[in-house]
């Protein structure tokens, strides 16, 4: 049981950390889409384009990882319900003015509960892997404004940052 009129549903009258009860709620469709960023230097973001980094296509690897990431997120993420994804979709694009990679994860079901945490973790191991790949040559890289873009479908219904 949830303490009354709290908005934080992982907690228990008592305080105490639960999983949330889903089983009685209906399975809808439900999307979410997040976005964030790796930051680096020039030179950095040139041997990413190229295709020329040390440990190989830094793009290829990193989306597999972010949809792997996706798949695994109630194992990482301990209240997460494991979840039968329909689909898990991740773009990157180069961004040269600012030197930085834009990840976007979009992740769909058909369940009784949201897909935000695995999207979230998409992008987050995607970018993660874009560091580990390219560490070697710039150590000083910044990851930045991971959020849910779009979440749709549930009781709730859909909301657009």
């Amino acid at each position: 049981m949830t303490a009354p009129n709290s908005p934080l549903t992982h907690f228990d009258a008592q305080g105490q950390a639960h999983m949330v009860d889903v089983g009685a709620k209906p399975a809808t469709r439900r999307t979410a889409i997040a976005t964030g960023r790796i930051e680096m230097q020039a030179a950095t973001l040139a041997l990413i384009a190229s295709g020329s980094a040390k440990k190989g296509d830094v793009l290829g690897v990193a989306r597999i990882a972010a949809i792997m990431a996706a798949k695994k997120t109630s194992e990482l993420i301990p209240l997460c319900h494991p979840l039968a994804l329909t689909r898990v979709a991740v773009e990157f694009e180069l961004l040269a003015a600012d030197n930085a990679v834009q990840c976007c994860a979009t992740v769909e079901t058909v369940g009784p509960t949201g897909v935000e945490m695995e999207a979230l973790t998409a992008v987050q191991v995607g970018l993660l892997t874009i560091y580990d790949m390219c560490k070697a040559a710039d150590k000083q890289m910044v990851m930045t404004g991971v959020r849910v873009l779009e979440k749709h479908g549930g009781k709730s219904g859909s909301f657009v940052a």
